[in-house]
């Protein structure tokens, strides 16, 4: 039985709702949240109502963590704490820390432990790579063609090696590990949502990649469950289904631009500059090669299906954010009514 949960990364919208959701759980009698800065809900910016949820402030870097550990007895850790995008003060060489560095410590603290005994990891299907010659799906037990040499992805593969050292060193704790597809939903705020509220879509010329997304409430779903029951191994998580590229252009109602792939990726070095999209060279290769991964290892273990597809996750982010072409979409509508009319 779940008594203790510490969620990681409570100050970002994913982190906060887990947090959020397993403190509405009777059975669990206590959860605790911990980040680097206080959730949105317990500023003056409002965000997600934690509940019951009690946020300690703590930097993963530091052995701090082990204390708040051992002080509350944890049973439960769910680490939602990896960032896939820089931040803008510290860049690459801060996020790196962060995810790898913090991890570490964190999986030092709860190998230490007498009272941990389920860890729930975070990551994300990034690991697989892009690549011309990966295969039309990946399973969890696939190589990727070409391993990730850079950013988010690269810190998830390394986080990942440390994750399964330490299952290895602790063979009485259940280890899951969940790699999810790109986030999307009303709430969700990454690199892939910042791209398509742009008004026009930088594509790259000659490719149309295959895209996969996942829900915000059913990853937030995947989350809970994994935190109350014991499903040891790696898990890929997504919606059903595919979207081309094109497809998700036409459905916000944008304007595709092709270019080739360095001035993609120049225009991605001015657009990160600036602060306004991670067009990182990991996202240049997935904008090239896309990513599709197979899914039957959760709905087995589970015996559950999410609720939205990759289209239903696409359109529930399109409709939640007004977003068409720049437009609201009630005035794409009136527009598209006035032409064919």
């Amino acid at each position: 039985m779940t008594h203790t949960v510490l969620v990681t990364g409570v100050s970002r919208h994913i982190g906060a709702r887990v947090a959020s959701v397993l403190a509405d759980d009777p059975d669990i009698d206590r959860v605790i949240g911990v980040d680097t800065v206080p959730p949105p809900s317990l500023s003056r910016d409002g965000g997600v109502p934690l509940g019951r949820t009690e946020f300690v402030r703590v930097d993963l870097r530091s052995p701090d963590i082990a204390q708040v550990i051992a002080a509350a007895d944890i049973d439960t850790v769910v680490h939602m704490s990896l960032v896939s995008a820089p931040p803008r003060s510290g860049g690459r060489a801060l996020m790196k820390e962060h995810n790898v560095i913090g991890t570490m410590q964190l999986l030092g603290a709860c190998q230490r432990s007498a009272t941990v005994r389920r860890v729930v990891m975070r990551s994300t299907t990034a690991v697989y790579g892009s690549s011309p010659h990966d295969p039309a799906v990946f399973t969890e037990n696939a190589d990727p063609a070409e391993p990730p040499s850079h950013g988010y992805a690269k810190d998830a593969s390394e986080v990942e090696g440390y994750v399964r050292g330490f299952a290895r060193r602790r063979r009485d704790v259940v280890v899951s590990t969940l790699r999810f597809a790109n986030f999307m939903g009303p709430g969700v705020d990454s690199p892939l949502t910042r791209y398509f509220a742009q008004p026009v879509l930088p594509t790259v010329f000659g490719f149309d990649p295959r895209l996969q997304f996942v829900h915000e409430d059913d990853a937030v779903e995947v989350l809970r469950r994994m935190a109350m029951e014991d499903h040891p191994g790696t898990f890929n998580v997504a919606g059903d289904g595919v979207l081309l590229l094109s497809q998700c252009a036409r459905r916000v109602g944008l304007l595709s631009l092709p270019m080739p792939s360095p001035v993609f990726g120049l225009l991605g070095d001015l657009a990160r500059g600036a602060g306004l999209v991670d067009f990182s060279p990991e996202q240049l290769r997935l904008m090239c090669h896309g990513r599709v991964v197979d899914t039957a290892l959760l709905s087995e273990a589970l015996g559950w299906k999410p609720k939205f597809s990759t289209a239903t996750a696409f359109a529930d982010f399109v409709r939640a954010r007004d977003l068409a072409g720049g437009l609201p979409a009630v005035m794409m509508d009136m527009l598209s009514r006035t032409v064919t009319g």
